[in-house]
């Protein structure tokens, strides 16, 4: 199984971040822009929280606040789950499904070198299962 190092070095590394003091439609624009559903909450380089479409949702609609007026740091998500580039995918993946998230920050020495979706980690789950019915389909054939 692939360690997280291992994914992160084939994925186009960019952490796309925001601060606690930026306005919630700062945030909205950047996901719609980049097409991406979370944002990392970085003070300097320590990870303060996230800031997902959930957040947006749960935080910002329901509770009637106004995009254009709330900070980041009023509705994001401070209890981050983060994990370690020697983590495994299957880790990752039983992490994520467990705890009902679709983002992980990775973090290293304290700095965060990375973020992993839902999506990276079927992804990897996928090519790993594809490997291993090649292998097994070339040891039948012999």
């Amino acid at each position: 199984m692939k360690t997280i190092r291992q994914v992160l070095g084939a994925k186009a590394l960019s952490i796309i971040s925001i601060t606690p003091d930026a306005l919630i439609y700062d945030a909205l624009v950047i996901l719609a822009e980049k097409h991406i559903g979370a944002l990392l909450v970085l003070e300097g380089d320590h990870l303060a929280g996230i800031f997902s479409e959930r957040d947006y949702a749960r935080e910002v609609v329901l509770k009637g606040r106004s995009s254009r007026t709330s900070l980041i740091k009023e509705v994001m998500t401070t209890n981050v789950i983060t994990v370690s580039p020697k983590n495994t995918v299957e880790e990752c993946m039983s992490l994520m499904t467990g705890k009902r998230i679709r983002h992980l920050p990775v973090v290293e020495d304290g700095k965060v070198i990375g973020i992993l979706s839902i999506g990276d980690m079927v992804k990897e789950t996928i090519a790993e299962q594809e490997a291993v019915i090649k292998q097994l389909e070339s040891y039948i054939q012999g």
